[in-house]
């Protein structure tokens, strides 16, 4: 039984889609470190006010969302903690967890990083409305 070798086609488009997800990736990287933060730290901004239903995280699920070990999560985190960009509070139904929020300082960076985010997205075409991706 033969397998059929895919066209070459199907390689240009996802070599073109591996492209521009590599582009926008690199206009990120370049857009946090300009607005003095580090991707990571962008990455963790965005994780923590985009976990859906409401605006603070358990380690567990940040290291979730950014594809992370726990141990490496928890050193990022106190990271931005350090820089204003979060804070810790605890869990007050689980003394032995956490909860991870965004600091109004850590919001305001997320704020301006987005919205030059949004622009971009609109200027290669994958943003339709200012509030409604894609």
């Amino acid at each position: 039984m033969s397998k059929k070798k895919l066209d070459k086609a199907v390689y240009e488009r996802l070599a073109d889609f591996r492209y521009q997800l590599r582009q926008f990736i690199h206009f990120s990287e370049q857009a946090a470190r300009r607005n003095g933060l580090t991707p990571q730290a962008h990455q963790l901004l965005l994780a923590i006010a985009g976990y859906p239903g409401r605006d603070y995280v358990t380690p567990t699920e940040l290291a979730e969302r950014l594809q992370l070990t726990h141990h490496a999560c928890v050193g990022l985190t106190g990271r931005c903690e350090q820089q204003g960009l979060v804070e810790r509070e605890p869990n007050p139904d689980d003394g032995r967890s956490v909860f991870i929020r965004a600091t109004p300082k850590g919001r305001e960076l997320l704020e301006t990083l987005s919205e030059i985010h949004l622009e971009e997205l609109d200027r290669i075409g994958l943003l339709t409305s200012r509030n409604e991706p894609g």
